[in-house]
């Protein structure tokens, strides 16, 4: 989440506490803002009231069908394009208002949802069509969740942050391995391979986010200037926020969750009845009475209350 996402910008800044704040202030100045990224003319019915407490983030990772960043100081590529563009990677991530960690929940990307203006269709699909109004206006709408802010990443910019903090340690099928950011992508991106598809990728992704910001949190990483601003230029330079989040809103946010750390973040799917296929495409069912109960949670900031009395796929420790 993830930033979220997820936010993984806002959660990763956080290890700079020890660092000098005027390179605090410098980094969130560094992170490039996307204009328009809110819906317009929604009917009042469609619009979703504010939450009760805390905020919460839209992440979405993008597979640009690129060679060039597309988001970030580093894009050379627009950051939505009519049919170009594909969000694989959707998170709702809810930080609550207690500042005691944050909650994750993705959202499969072939989650079959009336998208506004197109009837129904796969939800990575609103990206593809309307670019982040679109892909938020439907979101909302199927919540009824208010998006706070949205954070974009190309998942180009992290492999470059994964292989500057010198590659993660990951378990597959039950054994270590030490990826670098090349090979880290291909782990998250697998998904014919996987037991249950989408549902173990998406877990995949999430144990990949949660992994990568435990390394780029570690004191090592900050204990050496050189190596410390290697990671915060690649880190500020994988993100792209809606330019409703200003500088020192998010000098706010680093401030506010500043005790947050991977070990605060809960990770979880979407409640799902199964899948289908619907003309001639794969798709995957939301539960929508499950759902029902998860996004009321999430609206009335009472994520910590909902895990106590519900099951959900939840991410483990690890996973392969």
């Amino acid at each position: 989440m993830l930033l979220g996402a997820l936010v993984l910008l806002a959660v990763g800044l956080l290890m700079v506490g020890g660092f000098a704040w005027w390179a605090v202030d410098h980094y969130t100045g560094n992170v490039d803002r996307i204009s328009g990224v809110f819906p317009e003319n929604v009917p009042a019915a469609a619009q979703p009231a504010p939450s009760d407490g805390g905020q919460t983030f839209l992440l979405v990772g993008v597979d640009s069908r690129s060679e060039l960043p597309t988001t970030g100081r580093d894009a050379k590529a627009p950051e939505w394009k009519y049919g170009a563009q594909r969000s694989d990677t959707m998170m709702l991530v809810h930080l609550p208002a207690d500042h005691s960690g944050a909650y994750v929940v993705s959202l499969p990307r072939d989650s079959w949802v009336d998208i506004p203006g197109h009837g129904k269709a796969k939800l990575n699909a609103a990206f593809s069509w309307g670019g982040p109004p679109l892909l938020i206006d439907t979101v909302q709408r199927l919540t009824k969740v208010r998006i706070d802010h949205l954070a974009v990443i190309d998942w180009d910019g992290f492999r470059k942050l994964t292989d500057s903090v010198g590659g993660v340690e990951l378990v597959v099928d039950g054994t270590g391995r030490h990826m670098n950011g090349t090979q880290a992508l291909t782990y998250v991106r697998e998904r014919y391979g996987l037991a249950r598809g989408d549902f173990d990728r998406t877990h995949r992704q999430q144990y990949f986010l949660r992994t990568l910001l435990a390394k780029v949190m570690r004191p090592a990483t900050f204990s050496n200037p050189v190596k410390a601003t290697r990671v915060l230029d690649d880190l500020t330079a994988a993100v792209s926020v809606d330019d409703r989040l200003g500088d020192g809103d998010l000098r706010a946010l680093l401030w506010d969750n500043k005790k947050v750390r991977p070990g605060n973040m809960v990770f979880m799917n979407a409640p799902v009845k199964g899948t289908d296929m619907i003309s001639g495409q794969s798709v995957v069912l939301l539960d929508a009475g499950a759902g029902a109960d998860l996004w009321r949670a999430m609206r009335e900031d009472a994520l910590d209350i909902y895990l106590q009395s519900h099951d959900v796929d939840r991410l483990g420790a690890t996973t392969s």
